[in-house]
């Protein structure tokens, strides 16, 4: 049997570089973006690891603010809620439309399942237009517990119906990749950025969504 894909869904899915125009204005370098969005995960990271829950929101929001502070800038409050309302509105990558048609046609039951609450993941998806491809789209919020702990995802494989190991992870992050194999389900990289060579390399590697949706495919197909 197939095992379901569930596919994380900032950078994996959907285009961050959306807001490089944001962060340009705001900051006078797009390439901030990048250093704004890992402070956001280490925020978030510290959080989980001290049992301290709190939303991706949230660390949005802390990391926006400590990102001015680092570079010595006050954005104005618009620019601000632009910046973070546009995680709402990001586009998917160029190849992930097609890629997730191939999988679905080939007979893959399709989720998401994302660090962003509910309601900003319906959100997402909505706006990207990926919404329909999908059996269900949850949450780690559902959880109390974000990626890459192990919870989140054992919660997917129980809203699926299925065990861990029938779950197959889908991410553009090594560390989730890291804690879907360390609580017992697939995984498969789709390499927007370099691999941790302290994690476990997954079955299925390829440098974008396509090249992942032909490996699994390959990986799964008797």
């Amino acid at each position: 049997m197939k095992r379901v894909c569930v596919f994380d869904v900032n950078e994996t899915l959907l285009d961050l570089a959306a807001l490089d125009p944001l962060f340009e204005r705001a900051f006078g370098d797009a390439a901030v973006r990048k250093l704004w969005f890992t402070q956001m995960l280490q925020s978030a990271f510290v959080a989980t690891i001290t049992d301290a829950y709190t939303t991706f929101g949230e660390a949005a929001t802390a990391a926006l603010r400590m990102t001015e502070e680092r570079q010595g800038v006050e954005v104005s409050e618009e620019d601000r809620q632009e910046i973070l309302g546009g995680l709402r509105k990001l586009p998917p990558h160029h190849e992930v439309p097609e890629s997730l048609d191939r999988l679905r046609d080939a007979g893959f039951r399709l989720a998401a399942l994302t660090n962003s609450t509910q309601e900003v993941a319906e959100a997402q998806m909505e706006n990207s237009g990926l919404t329909g491809r999908f059996e269900r789209i949850l949450s780690a919020d559902t959880a109390k517990r974000l990626k890459p702990a192990p919870a989140p995802y054992r919660m997917a494989a129980r809203s699926l119906g299925i065990a861990e190991r029938e779950m197959r992870l889908v991410a553009a992050h090594a560390w989730d990749v890291a804690g879907a194999l360390r609580a017992g389900c697939a995984a498969a990289f789709v390499a927007r950025q370099p691999f941790d060579p302290l994690v476990e390399r997954p079955d299925v590697f390829g440098a974008d969504l396509a090249e992942v949706a032909d490996g699994i495919i390959a990986a799964e197909t008797d």
